[in-house]
């Protein structure tokens, strides 16, 4: 006998009948439907978001620091391991200027820091303004040399605000920003530069 569409079923378990609730009294399930007596949640759309605490300050809002944060002041190092250095095809040192031509960094704008991953053959003179401890063993024990570059890049002089403008004893003893003194670091500076004169 053929197999026709009306002889699917489905799997035994994979359906199962949903309890009917609130068809009165002999069916067990009627009143109030397993709801309970009156309440929020015995209401049709009641109930609360997933988090809220009854208007309390909810956990996510009371611990911050569980959500992480960004520092605004952190150094944009720009990362290059030994073994691109090993692929790379100079004459002469490499330099964060090098880098830059071969792709490998964004822009001299950005400090420089070598990662000691991969393997060196090559003897290279490399020029760079950090250094991982492993890159510099890697490179060495290769017979290159490492030249630690000065940082000029804005990031060497970044600090929080609270502590980019420090409050020299004058200014403190003038009483910047307090009741009956100059309301501004600037004005202050001009103040005491005109006693100076």
């Amino acid at each position: 006998m053929p197999l026709t569409i009306d002889d699917l079923r489905p799997d035994e378990g994979a359906k199962k009948t949903s309890r009917r609730l609130g068809r009165g009294h002999g069916s067990g399930r009627g009143k109030t439907a397993g709801r309970g007596t009156k309440g929020q949640n015995a209401r049709s759309g009641g109930g609360v978001r997933p988090g809220f605490e009854g208007g309390q300050l909810p956990i996510q809002q009371r611990m911050p620091y569980k959500r992480g944060f960004t520092n605004i002041w952190r150094t944009q190092w720009e990362t290059v391991n030994v073994s691109k250095l090993a692929e790379l095809d100079v004459d002469g040192p490499i330099t964060p200027e090098v880098l830059v031509e071969a792709g490998l960094v964004r822009s001299t704008r950005f400090p420089v820091k070598i990662l000691g991953v991969g393997e060196l053959s090559s003897k290279l003179t490399v020029q760079a303004h950090g250094f991982s401890k492993g890159a510099r063993e890697i490179i060495e024990n290769a017979g290159g040399t490492v030249e630690v570059l000065e940082r000029t890049d804005e990031w060497t002089s970044a600090r929080p605000r609270t502590r980019r403008l420090p409050m020299t004893r004058e200014l403190k003893s003038m009483g910047v920003g307090k009741v009956g003194g100059p309301s501004s670091r600037s004005a202050a500076i001009a103040e005491l530069e005109g006693k100076e004169a």
